[in-house]
């Protein structure tokens, strides 16, 4: 069947990446806002808009019967959720399809497959695919969580069930964290998914986070897109992504692109999906973490090493139609790193700095790429993800990527709200980025060097200051030895004595 009319189930960027794919394989756009978004640029940009309730997530973004609703009255094909919000509700594509809609994404039972960590974890180990120890069953009381972590060794982590984004995660380094570590973890995650359900994986001391884009049709073809380095990380979120991981040898590519296949298989999977892995920096082994059964934030750098249109690519799947490429397509060329541009403050533990953007200056250039949610004037909300751009440079090699980034970053300019773009700025020169030392505790250690860094400064500087008093001291003590018969005064006397 012919797409004509899509319905985009979400906000910000991610609807206006959308949007423009429409436009370029001339498909109707329909945007849906709340009361917060209504002059937003996602609202602005498309064909039709239409109003779904107030601005809190739970009354408008998160009410699959009012995006339905007007998908019907719209007359749209399609639903195309994005990512976050609907993206990954099994329910609601059951309730889409009932509807004659059809869902550009996943099924339903690949969702809920995959959807808990637990089973995906089954699912893995019974592909062939390594995964990190752990347990395959949730914890069913801290007595039980106590034996299992005694069993397994410190460190473990703690990990809820259900959901993703670092929510009900817990890193556990002796037996006193962690009653109180397990107790916030359910919390956590029953506050945020509904389902307390956690359980235990063996923490691996800094690991690389590296996951596979894969595509799947309805014809039966599964295929993978490379890698992404999605080490650099704040509260378990990626920050910055870079394609291909630098420390990936087509070996490695190779194994881990056919583990992340195999996963995609067993679920019967179709559309785009990543299986994200743990990797060592010790010895390169891999261990499958979960997969994600939507589009992902950091796809545009999958996108600039590949050349492949990922939304136009699911668009196409949706119709029924065959991948246009094959494995044997695929190939990497040059090098792509992205900078998540968020209304965060990095130096108050990145808090979300809301606000209306006064000044935008967005860079250009070859190679640069920026999928940005708003426009000069426009209000970054306190109600949703205060994600301003997903920011992306393309160049023959890594250190030209870097160099470009660095440039567009200097170009990068945005007043009326605290962005995290001074931080990248800063991590582009770090020496331990550009030599590509990287893993999940990189942003720690980072800011600890920073800090690290000032004090040195500060403690040179007042060193200085001290040499500088007592330098002077002296050679004001030393054109005091004056004339026989010449008194000193009391000033001068002491000068003399500390000399």
């Amino acid at each position: 069947m012919k797409i004509s009319k899509i319905l985009i189930a979400n906000r910000g960027e991610i609807a206006c990446r959308v949007i423009r794919a429409c436009r370029e394989t001339d498909i109707t756009a329909v945007a849906v806002y709340s009361d917060a978004d209504r002059d937003a640029l996602h609202v602005r940009m498309a064909d039709e808009a239409f109003y779904i309730g107030p601005s809190p997530s739970s009354e408008s973004y998160l009410r699959g019967d009012r995006i339905i609703d007007v998908a019907q009255k719209s007359g749209a094909d399609a639903i195309h959720p994005g990512y976050g919000f609907l993206s990954e509700n099994a329910q609601f594509v059951r309730q889409v399809t009932a509807t004659g809609i059809v869902f550009i994404g996943p099924p339903p039972e690949a969702m809920e497959a995959m959807g808990g960590k637990i089973s995906a974890r089954r699912i893995a180990i019974d592909a062939g695919v390594p995964v990190v120890p752990g347990t395959t069953e949730p914890l069913t009381s801290y007595d039980d969580a106590r034996t299992t972590a005694a069993q397994m060794g410190y460190p473990i982590m703690l990990k809820a069930s259900a959901g993703g984004g670092g929510k009900g995660m817990r890193l556990v380094s002796n037996e006193p964290e962690l009653k109180s570590a397990l107790e916030a973890a359910k919390s956590e995650a029953m506050s945020s998914f509904g389902d307390d359900a956690v359980y235990i994986e063996k923490a691996i001391v800094r690991p690389r986070h590296i996951e596979i884009q894969v595509f799947s049709d309805t014809h039966g073809n599964h295929v993978h897109l490379g890698e992404r380095e999605c080490s650099i990380q704040r509260r378990h979120q990626k920050v910055i992504e870079e394609a291909p991981s630098p420390i990936n040898s087509a070996e490695l590519r190779t194994a881990m692109g056919e583990c992340a296949v195999k996963v995609a298989a067993a679920v019967s999977y179709v559309g785009a999906g990543t299986v994200e892995f743990l990797v060592s920096d010790v010895d390169r082994s891999f261990y499958f973490l979960e997969m994600n059964t939507r589009l992902q934030v950091e796809h545009p750098v999958t996108e600039l090493v590949t050349g492949i249109d990922l939304v136009k690519e699911q668009i196409r799947v949706a119709e029924g139609q065959p991948l246009s490429f094959r494995q044997e397509d695929i190939r990497l060329r040059g090098h792509a790193i992205e900078c998540r541009i968020y209304a965060e403050d990095p130096e108050q533990n990145f808090l979300p700095s809301p606000g209306r953007i006064s000044r935008l200056t967005v860079p250009r250039g070859p190679g640069v790429r920026d999928d940005g949610g708003v426009y000069e004037g426009s209000e970054v909300s306190i109600y949703y993800d205060p994600m301003i751009s997903k920011f992306a440079v393309h160049g023959r090699d890594r250190n030209e990527a870097i160099e470009r980034m660095r440039r567009a970053l200097r170009e990068y300019e945005i007043a009326g709200v605290r962005t995290t773009i001074p931080f990248f700025r800063r991590v582009m020169d770090d020496v331990d980025f550009v030599d590509a030392r990287l893993d999940t505790g990189f942003i720690d250690r980072f800011l600890k060097r920073e800090s690290g860094l000032e004090v040195k400064s500060e403690s040179v500087r007042d060193l200085a200051v001290i040499a500088a008093v007592l330098g002077y001291t002296k050679r004001q003590a030393n054109q005091a030895q004056v004339a026989p018969g010449r008194k000193l005064n009391a000033w001068q006397m002491s000068t003399r004595n500390v000399s």
